[in-house]
């Protein structure tokens, strides 16, 4: 099964290719018909040819030949050209999409089309930087949907802070850090009051603003090293690296006059005033990230049960 010179013009390498300076090589290369599903090149494989696409259309996988296709090969393109360049394995499966034709041109005669033609070397050139592009942009789009995916995973989408998870996995690395340094290092947990009365009493949508006001408040009042996340519910942490107990009390009070001051709206109303209660605990000799969590925890408490809207220091043994 051969192909004319007509065909030839129409593949992509070959254009502003003097059809007299290659024909000759090419009119001795074989022509393949593959069934729809044939596979053509298989991942990991050797191949030391090129081929050239005179109908149908091939499709390119790299999980496996099952897999989603990640691009086509269309008429007029080509494939395994890298191969034959760099003498690596195919670096995916390819095959069939529909009864596809294809110019089979081996390793030799590749490098003989280099030499005959200039225009050819030009085209092939073009060609291997255009891939080396999309393969850029493709890798640069996975990153950032990646990066996205870790944001996403670790972060609230209610209040903008961490997560529970996030929480979990980063404060036993910091208390851990700051006792063996013997630096200071405090934790503040907040709870927001009467939280159930605003979504009883206005919906879950109110509940869900006065949380992300919390939140917001929050994320205004850090410095650049605190750290924060929702501990679940309307139970949310701050991370007060470098700061002892007297600081973060400070820290503290500070946030409660922020949450305080703030007016939350909800479906074009106005809710009644937010208030917080807030515990805070110093890390102290030799104990681990869920212990001074639980002095804070209970500190927390004692604002509760004090009348709420307010701050209440670790003062047990």
């Amino acid at each position: 099964m051969k192909f004319d010179q007509e065909e030839l013009e129409k593949l992509h390498l070959f254009r502003r290719v003097a059809p007299e300076s290659v024909w000759g090589l090419l009119s001795a290369c074989p022509v393949v018909w593959l069934s729809p599903g044939e596979l053509l090149l298989e991942r990991g494989q050797s191949n030391q040819r090129m081929f050239l696409v005179l109908e149908g259309r091939l499709s390119v996988h790299l999980d496996g030949p099952d897999s989603a296709p990640i691009a086509y090969v269309e008429r007029g393109s080509s494939v395994g050209e890298m191969s034959v360049i760099d003498d690596s394995p195919a670096s995916a499966h390819v095959r069939a999409e529909q009864a596809t034709r294809v110019v089979e041109v081996d390793e030799e005669t590749f490098w003989r089309l280099v030499e005959a033609s200039h225009a050819f070397s030009t085209n092939l050139l073009l060609l291997l930087a255009q891939r080396m592009r999309a393969s850029n942009q493709q890798l640069l789009s996975g990153s950032r949907q990646r990066r996205q995916l870790e944001v996403e995973a670790t972060v609230d989408a209610l209040t903008g802070l961490h997560n529970r998870r996030w929480l979990e996995e980063t404060l036993p690395r910091l208390v851990e850090r700051h006792r063996d340094a013997g630096a200071p290092l405090s934790v503040i947990l907040l709870d927001i009051d009467h939280f159930k009365r605003f979504n009883d009493d206005f919906g879950h949508a109110a509940g869900d603003r006065v949380l992300a006001a919390v939140g917001a408040a929050i994320r205004g009042r850090l410095r650049p090293t605190d750290l924060s996340a929702r501990y679940g519910g309307e139970e949310l942490v701050v991370i007060l690296p470098a700061t002892d107990l007297a600081g973060a009390a400070v820290a503290a009070e500070r946030l409660r006059e922020e949450v305080a001051g703030r007016r939350v709206l909800s479906e074009g109303r106005e809710l009644p005033p937010v208030t917080v209660s807030l515990g805070v605990a110093a890390l102290s000799g030799t104990e681990d990230a869920a212990h001074v969590l639980s002095r804070a925890d209970v500190a927390m408490y004692q604002a509760k049960a004090g009348g709420r809207d307010r701050v209440v220091c670790w003062s047990g043994a």
